[in-house]
């Protein structure tokens, strides 16, 4: 797995990722210093978006994994021979989306309590819960886009291999005659 990091295909997705990432931190912290009155406030109208959000993140997870299983039932009954990389991407897609799948239902479960109609939560805690809420809910956003972009390049690839039969693609094993040549 450490040698895939390396690899161009999965530096650009986390690059583009990261860059979401800090749009959407600075665009939803630039907001500004609010006292704990208007945190408050801010979490209360945030809730319904955030649980639209956590719901669309969850659902599109779901979605994907579904998709990883098309393709791995796509790519078992070609006659090309794909090389490990293309497996391990394809693992690697499938393990940040089910972290994804399971920390969106989580906090859609946790974005559901009525914090703000508890009497015993203390009215200072409102601050860090809605950048805490904020913090979380960008995370969550810019692992979807970076498992959407792995998605995005693994299909491509399939398309070429598969679709219109490139030959010497990085997810492809040489066939048998290509090594004799070479050596």
């Amino acid at each position: 797995m450490k040698r895939l990091l390396k690899e161009r295909y999965l530096r650009n997705p986390l690059v583009i990722s990261i860059a979401s990432l800090m749009i959407i931190l600075f665009g939803s912290i630039y907001v500004g210093e609010f006292n704990k009155y208007e945190a408050k406030e801010l979490i209360e109208n945030s809730v319904s978006g955030l649980n639209t959000l956590n719901n669309t993140i969850v659902l599109a997870s779901a979605t994907i994994l579904a998709l990883l299983l098309s393709s791995l039932s796509i790519t078992s009954r070609t006659n090309s021979k794909l090389t490990k990389d293309h497996y391990d991407l394809i693992l690697l897609i499938a393990k940040i989306d089910t972290a994804v799948f399971v920390v969106s239902l989580v906090f859609f479960l946790l974005f559901n309590l009525p914090v703000t109609q508890s009497d015993s939560i203390d009215e200072s805690l409102y601050t860090p819960l809605y950048y805490g809420s904020i913090i979380v809910a960008s995370a969550i956003s810019a692992a979807l886009i970076y498992v959407v972009l792995l998605l995005y390049y693994s299909i491509i690839s399939m398309i070429q291999i598969l679709g219109l039969g490139v030959e010497n693609h990085r997810f492809l094993e040489p066939k048998i005659d290509e090594i004799n040549e070479s050596e």
